[in-house]
């Protein structure tokens, strides 16, 4: 069996580990959603330097003052640190204190899940914080240790952090926001540990995305190369299974219930426009009353769980913007495994797995189209691929019903490509006179493009000979996903 290694991340490792090798004070800040690797990227960091200062390492939990104390005392227990030099704190003052002459001996002091500190009732203690900060700053160059504060909350650690009116605001030294994976180095995972082919990457990110953790706990399982019953049974549904409560502990837990309605609608009628979200939640709530704009704020502006997309080219007011889920596993976990685990006790557990299953073929159609524009950024970024981008890949559609899943375009050449998108490649093929008609309407709407060269693709996860020729007879340019990774 190979060896699990440290994927992706070389930029972000760099930084730190430049950051870790100043022996001088820093205070730091790593956000990025839960499971994203902002823990594991500080270890690798240490390891590359080959660091031997002391690391002291908690997470701090969603309770009250007292609650942060027994967690800071398990802490100081857990990594060995000597009570008769650093004395248990009792409170949140001798707290503050504590850590200011830790960083001061040189520890590496890392606080996980710190947006929590913006609770109420933790104004004084990061009032505390702050004057220690600042006395370690002015003595940076003797002071050899460091805080490292990490956040999954991107919104509270901005109101903790960069807020004017916070007391820790512009005390931040180096800062590192740690995103999914690409899909290079998601396709080395595979080529690893599984089978690079299209049907898995897309089967993989679709659940997992590029959360380094999820694809770990599979590799852990034995089952990253199983085929796809397997890995979701042992993954999902048996009592020890990894994943069987991560949505609710690691996301919906801290919604505390509040906006499960709209979750569930987003993930499972993805792309649709606020007025059907409206209506839809009216009736299943029963109340012809119910406003939902106060929670789509809250879940696109906080928690970034859903996104507002408006049709590429379309003004930053137009009123065609559509809902989307931002991270795939919650979606699937919401569109298609939450009821079926659900229902472990009641029903046999391989019927189960089908019917889930089935779910997640059906969801794998709209990531397949998020799928291709990631390849397509992430390609040009680098260089690579056949379309250089001046802007991001986006769709288009209108009040007229015209549907266009992919629309990528180059300014330097004055080039536009529009692509169909379907997981089938028989639909992609039965749908050509369709997809052509939508961009003709397209072209009539938006006259500017018909100077441009105008080009036509089709994207399917795999294409064989047969069909290829078939979307060239056309003057469709065919690709699939072997074709859109064959440099990862």
């Amino acid at each position: 069996m190979t060896p699990w290694k440290f994927y992706g991340r070389k930029e972000q490792l760099a930084v730190l580990a430049d950051l870790l090798s100043r022996k001088r004070w820093f205070f730091a800040k790593v956000t990025g959603r839960r499971r994203i690797g902002k823990t594991t990227l500080i270890q690798e960091a240490l390891h590359t330097i080959g660091s031997t200062q002391p690391v002291f390492y908690v997470q701090i939990p969603d309770s009250e003052p007292a609650g942060v104390i027994s967690a800071i005392h398990d802490g100081l227990d857990a990594f060995r640190v000597p009570a008769e030099k650093y004395p248990h704190p009792q409170d949140l003052p001798q707290l503050a204190k504590l850590l200011e002459t830790m960083a001061e001996d040189g520890y590496i002091i890392v606080l996980d899940e710190f947006q929590y500190f913006n609770r109420k009732g933790y104004e004084h203690f990061c009032s505390l914080l702050q004057a220690a900060v600042d006395r370690l700053s002015a003595k940076a160059e003797r002071v050899t240790g460091g805080l490292i504060v990490l956040g999954s909350v991107y919104t509270e650690m901005t109101a903790l952090l960069e807020d004017r009116t916070a007391p820790l605001y512009n005390r931040i030294t180096d800062t590192i926001d740690l995103t999914h994976l690409d899909i290079q180095s998601i396709r080395a995972i595979m080529r690893d540990h599984a089978d690079a082919s299209p049907e898995r990457l897309l089967f993989l990110w679709n659940l997992f995305e590029g959360v380094p953790k999820f694809y770990r706990d599979c590799y852990e399982q034995g089952v990253l190369a199983a085929d796809r019953p397997t890995l979701l049974r042992r993954i999902f549904f048996e009592s020890s299974s990894p994943l069987r409560s991560e949505a609710e502990n690691g996301f919906l837990r801290e919604l505390r219930g509040r906006y499960d309605v709209v979750l569930k609608y987003v993930a499972r009628n993805p792309g649709h426009m606020h007025n059907e979200l409206v209506a839809a939640i009216r009736e299943a709530s029963g109340n012809p009353d119910a406003q939902i704009g106060g929670y789509l704020k809250v879940l696109i502006e906080r928690f970034r769980l859903i996104d507002k997309k408006l049709p590429v080219f379309a003004k930053p007011d137009a009123r065609k913007s559509r809902y989307y889920m931002t991270d795939n596993f919650l979606r699937s976990w919401l569109a298609a495994l939450a009821t079926p685990v659900s229902a472990i006790a009641f029903r046999p557990i391989d019927s189960l797995v089908r019917e889930a299953d089935q779910r997640l073929a059906d969801v794998e159609g709209g990531t397949l189209e998020k799928l291709v524009a990631q390849l397509y950024e992430e390609r040009s970024r680098k260089g690579q691929g056949d379309f250089p981008l001046t802007q991001r890949v986006e769709g288009y559609w209108d009040r007229a019903d015209t549907e266009i899943d992919l629309v990528a375009v180059n300014e330097t050449t004055g080039t536009i490509r529009f692509g169909s998108c379907k997981r089938s490649a028989v639909k992609l093929l039965s749908d050509i006179n369709r997809f052509r008609q939508h961009v003709e309407r397209f072209l009539t709407t938006m006259r500017k493009y018909q100077k441009w060269n105008v080009q036509y693709v089709g994207i399917a996860p795999v294409l064989y000979d047969e069909q290829r020729a078939i979307l060239v007879r056309h003057e469709i340019l065919p690709q699939d996903l072997n074709d859109l990774t064959a440099d990862a």
